[in-house]
């Protein structure tokens, strides 16, 4: 007799034993590749985190040397071009003003080409055109267990348990 024919008796296992088995080795594997996921996924989490706080901080840290750079751009402008200091702070403002604006042109162009996702939309009318086609198959009632129970024992003539006890 092949293995296969008595039911894997040369290890002494049943068919049903061996499904059971390969059941749970699969539930385990599943188990054990949602724990790999989730361990993975908090390491990129802490990484993404951190990451987010050194930009913030480096942001941070730019906009407030901004005040310190143009004072120093305006006094250099006073001292090595001989340029009044208030005219000099005005140059400098305007500078930043021009660079403000520049940004937010470059910002404008980029926002009007952003276009909403075509294909999707398209989808999602298709979708909702076939289910509003589609006729609902209500499921048949089904009762509480406890209700079955209930009922049986009812149906039972006196004197029997149902449970056998």
């Amino acid at each position: 007799m092949s293995g296969a024919q008595d039911g894997g008796a040369r290890d002494g296992r049943s068919l049903g034993q061996l499904v059971a088995s390969a059941s749970s080795d699969l539930s385990a594997l599943v188990h054990e590749e949602i724990a790999l996921a989730k361990t993975e996924m908090k390491a990129s989490v802490t990484r993404g985190i951190a990451g987010t706080g050194a930009i913030v901080v480096a942001g941070v840290l730019a906009l407030f040397s901004l005040p310190v750079f143009s004072f120093a751009l305006a006094y250099w402008l006073h001292a090595w071009w001989k340029i009044p200091l208030a005219v000099a702070l005005a140059i400098v403002g305007g500078l930043m003003l021009l660079f403000a604006v520049v940004c937010g042109l470059i910002a404008r162009s980029l926002l009007r080409k952003i276009q909403p996702p075509q294909e999707t939309i398209a989808s999602t009318k298709k979708t909702a055109a076939v289910l509003s086609n589609a006729k609902p198959h209500p499921r048949p009632a089904r009762e509480p267990r406890a209700v079955a129970m209930v009922k049986d024992e009812q149906a039972l003539p006196t004197g029997t348990n149902p449970g056998g006890v």
